[in-house]
C-alpha cells in the first residue's frame, strides 16, 4: 500500500539551464604571472575579455573560458608583469620626431656611434639634419668620452649634425653651424653660450649656462615632418615603447609643445583606435608673461579626465610659470630663481585649484620646492589644499626631509626619474658623494607614505628604456656602472616595479583600473624576455618584452610570437635612421649585425692606415685618424 505523496508539483517552473561563462578574447597560460595585487600576487595564467582581466588561475580553472574565438598564448614559463607606466615621459613630443632621430641609447662604444653617424650621413638627403637627441651619456661608452666636433665633421662633412648631450651641451658640425645661421655676429642667448674659436667664429659647441633654451631653440631650426609622417612616426615610437613592456605613460608636456596643435597627432590616432599606449597628458604654458591667460583659457576649454581610457587630460604643468622653474644642469651651479616669482605663481596655482585641476611642477632643488610649498601653505589656509585635484613635484633630486613632511601634509605626491643614472657623475663632482647617495631620497618618500611614481624624463636626457630606470632604482648605479646611491636608499625589485605600475596609476586617478592584474582591471601586461625577479642585477637593463598586451590587444610581439602584433605602415621618410638602426640599441640580432659591420669597417680602416704608414704600432690620437680625412 502506497502512502500519500509528500511532493507538491508546481506548474510553470522548470530547472534553469546551466550558464556557461563567457569566453575570453585572450588567454596567456603557462606563465609566471606577477599580478602586483597583494591579495593574489601570483598566478599561472590570466584571461582577458572586453579589454579587462576576466580571471586569474591555472590552466584547469581557466579552461572553461577558452572558446572558438579565444587566442591562447603559451608564455613558455616566462615571467609576466602588469604593463609598465612611465609617469614622466615626453611621449607626444618624442613621437613627432622619432623617425628623424639617430638614437645612441644603449650604444656601448663611441666607435660604434660614429660608424652609425657616418653611415646615416650617406643616407640623409640634402637639406635634412642628422640629430642625436638624448638617451645617451659619455659614461656609457667604452672610451668614456664624448665625440669631438672634428669627428662629427669627418663623419659627416656636408650633412648638418646636431648632437645633444644631457641638459649640458650640444655639438654641431660645420654644416649644422651654417644651417642654423650662427656667425661671429650671433649674440649669445640668455642663459646659454655659443662657444667661439680664436677667430671669433662659432666652433660648433653650445653650452647650457645654465638653461637649455639655446640647445632646444637650435634644434627647433631643423626640418620637421608633415602631418602624415608625424602620424607614422608616433605609431612607430609607441611600438618602440611597447617593445619594453610599456602600456601607459603620463606625458609631462614641455617646451616647444603647443596645445592643441602638437596634440593633434595623438588625438587623431586615438579617434582612429590606433594608439598602442595609454596616454594621460598635461598642458604647459609656452610663453613667459602669457601663462595666466593660457591657464585660464584652458580651464574654460577642457577639464581633467576628459577623454577615455586611451587618451585623457590629466592636468597642467610641468611648468606653470617660467619664472618658477629651476634647471637640472648639474655641470653648472644651482640657479638662483628671481625674487618675487611667487606672486604670479600663486595666481597660477589658484586658477587651477579653484577649477579642480591637478598639476605637476618641475623642481630639481629643495630651495625651489621650499618656496613653492610656502605658496601652497598660504592657499591651504583658505582651504584650497589638500584639494580635489592631484598635484605633485617632478624630479625632486635634493628635496629635504622637512619638505617631504610638508608635501605629505598638503596631499602631494612625487614623480622621480633616473636622470642621475645619466648625469649623476656631474652631480657627484659638484655636490659630493654623500649628497649623491641620497639623490633623490626615494626611500624617505616611501617611508612617509607619499605616493611615488617612477619614470624616465625621456627622450632628451635619459633613455626611454624603463628597465634602465628600474636598474637604477634597485642598484643605485649609473649607466656606466658607477655606484652613487647608498644601500639605505635602494629599493627591492617588487617595490621598484610598483613605482612603475601602481604609482603611475595613482598619479592619474586610475588606481582602481590600472597598475595590477586583477579581475576588472585593464588587460595590460608584458611577457618578459628574462625573469625580472631572478636575473642578476646587471641583466635588468637588457630586459625587453617578447609580448605586450594593452586592453587585450597584442601591440608588440617578438621571438616566438613574431607577427602576432598589428601591422604598422612603413616608416617614412625612407631614409629615416630608424629604418636602418631601429631605436634603443640592445642585445639580439640587430646589435650583433651592427657590431659585425663595425668590425668589418674597422678592418678596412686598419688597411687604410697601414697603406699610409700608420700601422698598428703608431701612437693613438685623441681623434681617430679614420675620421680626419
Amino acid at each position: 500500500m502506497t502512502g500519500p505523496s509528500t511532493s507538491m508539483p508546481v506548474a510553470g517552473l522548470v530547472p534553469a539551464p546551466r550558464r556557461e561563462p563567457a569566453h575570453a578574447d585572450l588567454l596567456v597560460r603557462n606563465a609566471k604571472v606577477f599580478t602586483g595585487d597583494p591579495h593574489r600576487p601570483h598566478a599561472p595564467a590570466v584571461a582577458i575579455r572586453d579589454g579587462r582581466v576576466a580571471a586569474l588561475g591555472d590552466d584547469h580553472e581557466l579552461a572553461p573560458l577558452v572558446g572558438p574565438g579565444t587566442r591562447v598564448v603559451d608564455a613558455l614559463g616566462r615571467r609576466v608583469v602588469p604593463g609598465l607606466n612611465d609617469s614622466h615621459l615626453h611621449v607626444i613630443r618624442g613621437g613627432l620626431n622619432y623617425v628623424l632621430e639617430l638614437r645612441w641609447d644603449g650604444v656601448r662604444s663611441l666607435r660604434q656611434a660614429l660608424v652609425m653617424l657616418r653611415e646615416q650621413a650617406g643616407r640623409t638627403p640634402k637639406g635634412q639634419w642628422i640629430r642625436v637627441v638624448g638617451g645617451w651619456t659619455a659614461e656609457q661608452f667604452a672610451e668614456r668620452r664624448m665625440p669631438t666636433v672634428a669627428e662629427l665633421n669627418a663623419a659627416a662633412p656636408d650633412t648638418p649634425v646636431f648632437v645633444l648631450h644631457l641638459y649640458q651641451s650640444a655639438l654641431m658640425n660645420r654644416a649644422a653651424v651654417h644651417a642654423a645661421g650662427f656667425t661671429r655676429d650671433t649674440p649669445d642667448p640668455r642663459g646659454g653660450q655659443i662657444v667661439r674659436g680664436r677667430d671669433g667664429e662659432p666652433n660648433g659647441v653650445l653650452l647650457a649656462a645654465p638653461g637649455a633654451l639655446v640647445l632646444y631653440s637650435t634644434l627647433a631650426k631643423a626640418p620637421t615632418l608633415d602631418a602624415a609622417d608625424r602620424r607614422t612616426s608616433t605609431r612607430h615610437f609607441l611600438r618602440e615603447l611597447n617593445r619594453f613592456g610599456l602600456t601607459s605613460a603620463v606625458d609631462a608636456a614641455g617646451g616647444f609643445q603647443n596645445f592643441p596643435d602638437d596634440y593633434a597627432t595623438v588625438t587623431d590616432l586615438a579617434a582612429a583606435g590606433e594608439l598602442s599606449l595609454r596616454i594621460a597628458y598635461h598642458l604647459f604654458p609656452q610663453t613667459a608673461g602669457q601663462e595666466l591667460a593660457d591657464l585660464k583659457r584652458w580651464t574654460e576649454m577642457v577639464r581633467p579626465g576628459d577623454g577615455d581610457a586611451w587618451l585623457r587630460l590629466n592636468g597642467a604643468g610641468e611648468n606653470l610659470t617660467w619664472a618658477a622653474a629651476d634647471f637640472e644642469n648639474f655641470s653648472e651651479p644651482r640657479p638662483e630663481l628671481a625674487a618675487g616669482y611667487e606672486e604670479v605663481f600663486e595666481r597660477a596655482v589658484r586658477i587651477l585649484v579653484e577649477n579642480g585641476w591637478g598639476f605637476r611642477l618641475h623642481a630639481t632643488y629643495d630651495e625651489t620646492i621650499r618656496r613653492d610649498l610656502t605658496v601652497f601653505e598660504k592657499l591651504a589656509a583658505e582651504g584650497l589644499f589638500p584639494g580635489g585635484g592631484r598635484w605633485l613635484f617632478d624630479h625632486a633630486e635634493t628635496v629635504s626631509a622637512g619638505s617631504l613632511d610638508r608635501i605629505a601634509a598638503l596631499g602631494g605626491a612625487v614623480s622621480v626619474q633616473n636622470r642621475m643614472s645619466f648625469q649623476g657623475l656631474a652631480f657627484r663632482d659638484r655636490y659630493g658623494s654623500e649628497a649623491a647617495a641620497h639623490t633623490p631620497p626615494v626611500r624617505a618618500m616611501l617611508d612617509r607614505g607619499l605616493t611615488v611614481a617612477a619614470g624616465t624624463d625621456a627622450t632628451r636626457v635619459s633613455s626611454y628604456n624603463p628597465w634602465v630606470a628600474l636598474h637604477w632604482l634597485i642598484t643605485g648605479r649609473t649607466v656606466g656602472g658607477t655606484p652613487l646611491r647608498g644601500p639605505a636608499n635602494l629599493l627591492g625589485r617588487d617595490t621598484a616595479l610598483g613605482l612603475y605600475t601602481r604609482g603611475g596609476a595613482r598619479l592619474t586617478g586610475e588606481e582602481d583600473v590600472k597598475g595590477m592584474l586583477r579581475e576588472g582591471y585593464y588587460g595590460d601586461l608584458a611577457v618578459l624576455s628574462d625573469d625580472y625577479f631572478t636575473v642578476p642585477d646587471h641583466v635588468i637593463p637588457d630586459i625587453e618584452a617578447v609580448l605586450t598586451v594593452v586592453g587585450g590587444r597584442i601591440v608588440y610581439a617578438s621571438a616566438e610570437y613574431e607577427g602576432l602584433d598589428e601591422e604598422l605602415p612603413p616608416i617614412a621618410p625612407a631614409w629615416s635612421p630608424v629604418t636602418r638602426f631601429g631605436g634603443y640599441q640592445a642585445g639580439g640580432a640587430r646589435q650583433a649585425a651592427l657590431v659585425a659591420e663595425a668590425a668589418a669597417e674597422s678592418a678596412e680602416h686598419r688597411r687604410w692606415r697601414a697603406a699610409r704608414g700608420a700601422g698598428p704600432g703608431s701612437s693613438p690620437s685623441f681623434v681617430d685618424p679614420c675620421f680626419t680625412h
